[in-house]
């Protein structure tokens, strides 16, 4: 009889459930955040520029809001379902939390492959869903970002779309309602790498803790979007070497090294890593496998397995992607002393610039890339030591420590506030 497939909602519940334990979660905070605030699935249908009528799923998923107004990116993918969407949502939480961010958690998406899709048609489809989401998004309620497949743009076509639908004269005000939007349409300076750099400044720090020379290091990069190229090129000044990268297209190899910038403008132009002419196509299994010392994966969830685990042949692991290594990974990489950064506090630059850009439009305010940047290297660093203080106190892992530093922060909340009525 074939095992069933644990869900992802699942994996997080797991590791809620084991951190809760752990630290002894007060019995009616436990209950609340086992469970999302708000789900929605729309249906919309949108009609195309050569007038051809499509319909499509999307999902937003609200987790908790107790320490401010929902946060999460809107993601575009085949694969897309509510499952998923309510475990990002909830990580979101974590997140926000151990970051001591003013945001709950939230997530979206639309099932949907906009590689099928031109770009007129994904903004009609980006445009139907805004307007069809409604005030279940607003500037201090449900704020959106970029996520898996979207940009920048699309954000800016969700600004125009929620904005025809207030009076003209709240407009202005409503800039928030997104972020990740491009720099010329409200967007923050280093959104863009937010949160690539997030991970690299954990590396940094971890590598100082550890004695480790990052000038040494060969790294290996899982997913080659947003977040995986820029944490790629964002380690080179340090003179690591990039060994090897996987993404939907196939896995590469170079023992020499594979210079990002160039690989950044090939993917560009190719859509994907396969036939990249300055390194060797290799196995999935084989990329796994390669020799270096930290992988970076920066996918899709659940792709650090009981399987792929084992090959892996480094010292850390630093989550770029949200939720890439499953519990049978995780027991794994324990048993082999493999470091772990988790995702909720790795990945967590991409939310904490997206506040910054929040911010910066409802004081009508504009920071420069230094400003921005020296704002995220203290606030990761400080969730970073959040974290590794649990790991002492708790005598537990990094991933389970994530989880205690950010019910912690979420408990003492709920008992200031009080539960109404």
């Amino acid at each position: 009889m074939a095992r069933r497939k644990v869900s992802t909602y699942e994996n997080v519940t797991r590791q809620y459930n084991a951190a809760a334990d752990l630290m002894g979660l007060e019995d009616d905070v436990r209950k609340i955040l086992a469970v999302t605030r708000n789900e929605f699935v729309v249906h919309f249908p949108v009609k195309m520029p050569d007038g051809r009528l499509e319909v499509f799923t999307g999902y937003r998923v609200q987790h908790n809001n107790v320490l401010g107004p929902f946060k999460g990116g809107l993601r575009y993918h085949p694969a897309v379902e509510l499952d998923e969407v309510r475990a990002l949502a909830t990580w979101m939480t974590w997140k926000c939390a151990i970051a001591n961010i003013p945001f709950g958690g939230a997530k979206g998406g639309v099932q949907v492959d906009p590689s099928r899709y031109s770009a007129s048609e994904i903004e009609h489809i980006t445009r139907r869903f805004t307007f069809d989401l409604g005030d279940n998004i607003g500037p201090e309620y449900d704020i959106p970002a970029p996520d898996v497949n979207t940009n920048p743009q699309i954000m800016a076509w969700i600004l125009d779309t929620y904005l025809s639908t207030v009076p003209a004269h709240e407009r202005q005000a409503c800039i928030h309602v997104v972020t990740g939007k491009p720099v010329e349409a409200g967007g923050s300076q280093g959104r863009n790498k937010a949160t690539g750099q997030g991970v690299v400044f954990c590396i940094e720090k971890w590598a100082k803790d550890h004695d480790v020379d990052l000038g040494g290091v060969k790294f290996m990069v899982q997913g080659f979007g947003n977040v995986g190229s820029w944490a790629a090129r964002l380690m080179r000044p340090h003179g690591a070497k990039l060994v090897a990268v996987e993404d939907v297209t196939g896995a590469i190899a170079n023992e020499a090294g594979i210079d990002a910038d160039e690989l950044k403008r090939y993917v560009d132009d190719a859509g994907g890593v396969r036939g990249y002419p300055g390194a060797a196509p290799v196995e999935h299994e084989e990329f796994f496998g390669t020799k270096a010392d930290i992988i970076i994966p920066a996918a899709l969830e659940n792709q650090i397995t009981g399987k792929t685990a084992p090959l892996l042949k480094v010292k850390l692991v630093a989550e770029g992607a949200n939720g890439p290594t499953d519990p049978e990974g995780d027991e794994v990489l324990q048993d082999q002393g493999i470091h772990v950064i988790p995702d909720i506090l790795c990945n967590a630059g991409g939310v904490t610039v997206s506040y910054f850009e929040w911010l910066q439009n409802k004081r009508s305010e504009f920071w420069d890339l230094e400003e921005v940047d020296g704002k995220l290297h203290r606030m990761m660093i400080g969730a970073y030591e959040r974290v590794e203080n649990a790991v002492e106190s708790y005598k537990t892992d990094w991933r389970t420590a994530a989880y205690v530093v950010a019910l912690s922060h979420l408990e003492t909340v709920y008992k200031r506030r009080g539960i109404f009525p």
